[in-house]
């Protein structure tokens, strides 16, 4: 057995977390249960570059790089110079920021489908911001959607309903508990890449829709014309369409999902990546669709506050100067090339799949129930070799060619110890940890 690193007060302080949490974290991804419990790390101490050391002292490679929301790589000296700077200027004022109008004239001369902005602090509230808005501006009160929109109840309404595709709840593994009945019927999941589905419940529908909410891609681009037939059905049917670019946005193009396949949507909320840890979030539209929010209670004292806005003013400069997306390119292609070569040279059957962006492994197994027992003893595994991880990657422009390599190296240490257990019909004996638990599924993978 692997001489795992000793994580002991990451499960010393999550029992103690159990106590005094519901949930145990704020963020369900972060929840021990999304990776090894038992292996993996669970609670940081401090984390630079491409890196983080946990409170146990273990040194790890960070590919989930806070799930997307950091971008130029942990605690980046230009970012944090700048909020620092801020900080002694003041964090918050009685009065409005400048600020605010030099980062509203960035998004607008960076995100094709920017002409006004409001802000937020992060993605989930972002949403609920968009749909308030479209909801005002069409007068009407339906969503159809595809993808994950976060918690507020104008989405998770739509655990009422059933997913299109198996008859389940649309988010497998979450219950509206919580979340008044009467919302039910008021926001509809649609399945990605079916344009007569979405087309059927525009008619079915008709003149009750206020928005068509979805995340344009996630881990696979678009089959063409997709994109263009869905914003082609909204505007035949009178519908605001809305990009959801919290996820995808800032690393295929800093301009977004839409610049990178030229289609340009109503409206775009975005958020993570585009303050790297810093929180922010940002509605930004057609002047149509927005100027009408000037008589909406949309109102909140924190979304303006200086550290948010010039964090992700100086994010969004720094994305732009040190050529990120050439970069993301280079990272994300030679780190799918070599899990390409370590799957093929271990002897198992399988590919690097996804985007560069976001490049993961997909391996055939001879038995699909399988496959969270493999991704449970994958992330076992890289984390105990000093890589934190899913079956999936999020470069940073802070991950080195020594990054790379070494992760590498763990990925075939990995897939061997994989193999092996798949020779042997042993895997259950390779399992030091509980299996890992998805806390949803999504409409878009």
């Amino acid at each position: 057995m692997y001489d795992y690193p000793q994580v002991t007060q990451s499960l010393e302080t999550y029992e103690r977390a159990g106590k005094l949490i519901p949930g145990w974290t704020q963020l369900i991804s972060r929840r021990a249960s999304q990776f090894a419990n038992g292996v993996s790390p669970i609670y940081a101490q401090r984390a630079k570059g491409a890196r983080f050391v946990d409170i146990d002292g273990n040194e790890y490679i960070d590919w989930v790089s806070a799930v997307g929301a950091i971008i130029l790589g942990h605690a980046d000296e230009v970012v944090d110079q700048a909020v620092k700077e801020q900080i002694d200027r003041g964090s918050l004022y009685s009065l409005n920021s400048p600020l605010e109008i030099e980062l509203a004239e960035e998004l607008v001369n960076t995100i094709p489908s920017a002409e006004m902005v409001r802000y937020t602090k992060g993605g989930g509230e972002a949403c609920a911001v968009a749909v308030r808005i479209a909801r005002g501006t069409s007068g009407k009160d339906k969503i159809l959607f595809c993808g994950y929109h976060g918690w507020h109840d104008w989405y998770q309404a739509a655990n009422y309903l059933e997913n299109p595709e198996d008859g389940e709840f649309p988010f497998a593994g979450i219950e509206p508990i919580g979340v008044p009945q009467v919302l039910a019927n008021t926001v509809i999941p649609f399945a990605y890449g079916d344009l007569t589905m979405l087309e059927d419940l525009l008619k079915t529908n008709r003149n009750q829709i206020a928005a068509i909410m979805m995340e344009p891609i996630r881990s696979t681009l678009p089959e063409p014309g997709y994109l263009e037939g869905v914003k082609a059905l909204a505007q035949e049917h009178g519908v605001i369409l809305i990009f959801d670019e919290v996820s995808c946005g800032w690393r295929l193009s800093v301009g977004g999902v839409q610049k990178y396949l030229n289609v340009v949507p109503d409206m775009t909320v975005v958020a993570k990546a585009m303050s790297n840890g810093y929180p922010m979030g940002a509605v930004v539209g057609s002047r149509t669709v927005m100027e009408p929010a000037d008589r909406m209670f949309i109102s909140s004292s924190y979304w303006s506050d200086n550290i948010g806005l010039v964090a992700a003013l100086t994010t969004i400069r720094e994305l732009k100067q040190r050529n990120s997306e050439t970069r993301f390119k280079e990272i994300g292609q030679r780190l799918s090339a070599e899990i390409n070569r370590a799957i093929a040279d271990v002897g198992l059957s399988g590919a690097c799949t996804g985007l560069y962006t976001n490049p993961g492994i997909t391996l055939d197994l001879p038995d699909v129930t399988l496959a969270p027992k493999i991704k449970t003893l994958f992330i076992q595994e890289m984390s105990s070799r000093g890589v934190l991880c899913y079956t999936a990657f999020k470069p940073t422009l802070a991950h080195t060619e020594e990054d790379i390599n070494l992760t590498v190296q763990a990925i075939i240490d990995t897939l061997t110890v994989i193999q092996s257990g798949l020779e042997s019909d042993g895997i259950d004996n390779l399992l030091a940890c509980d299996i890992k638990q998805d806390p949803f599924r999504r409409l878009v993978q």
